[in-house]
């Protein structure tokens, strides 16, 4: 009995552990550029609406430039949008693959690309080839690990740097805000896809 209850305390520690170091979704814009006057971005979203971003005075631009599956490298460091599958892994949506020596966004969180989607950005461990030109592979995170399922049909891309004037009416856009008190929202990048393309994250 007291061996028991020992493991159900242990098992609810460590799931309050994981829960504690699991980030919150992220706030995301996608659309396209309808305005950009001086630090203001202003995009026409996906959803409808406009909406009006501050750029932070040293915000950059990033290009997804679509790459082969075997850019998936062990040691890469990769962002990919997946949605759960029974065995407890992810199935990928889309894999976006950082320039080495960046991690940003580290973990395993809910994402939005399409209802019940996660996103897990980490570190490849061991990868192998699937069905189909598929690939299967170990994502690491700080606090855990998830095996993910590349399908050879889904968007891969490098990250790769870009420039301000690529930021023009009609370009589709990608972007990781954070909304402040007072209402503002911010962001420090604005991501683009190659020749007009759409990121695919």
């Amino acid at each position: 009995m007291l061996k028991t209850a020992a493991l159900a305390l242990a098992a609810a520690a460590a799931a309050s552990v994981a829960l504690a170091q699991t980030p919150p979704t992220p706030s995301v814009v996608r659309g396209k550029v309808a305005a950009l006057s001086g630090n203001t971005l202003t995009v026409k979203t996906d959803r409808g609406p406009t909406q009006a971003i501050t750029l932070t005075p040293t915000w950059v631009v990033s290009v997804t430039k679509p790459v082969p599956i075997d850019a998936i490298q062990p040691g890469s460091f990769i962002g990919t949008s997946n949605m759960p599958t029974k065995d407890g892994g992810g199935r990928s949506l889309e894999v976006h693959v950082f320039p080495p020596g960046v991690k940003m966004g580290e973990g395993h969180y809910g994402w939005d690309l399409k209802k019940g989607s996660m996103m897990t950005n980490g570190t490849v461990g061991t990868v192998v080839a699937g069905k189909k030109g598929s690939r299967e592979l170990d994502v690491n995170y700080t606090y855990g690990k998830r095996h993910i399922t590349v399908p050879a049909n889904v968007p891969v891309v490098q990250i790769t740097p870009g420039k301000r004037e690529q930021i023009k009416p009609g370009v589709p856009v990608f972007l990781v805000v954070q909304k402040r008190p007072d209402g503002q929202v911010m962001a420090g990048g604005v991501s683009i896809g190659e020749n007009g393309k759409k990121p695919p994250m």
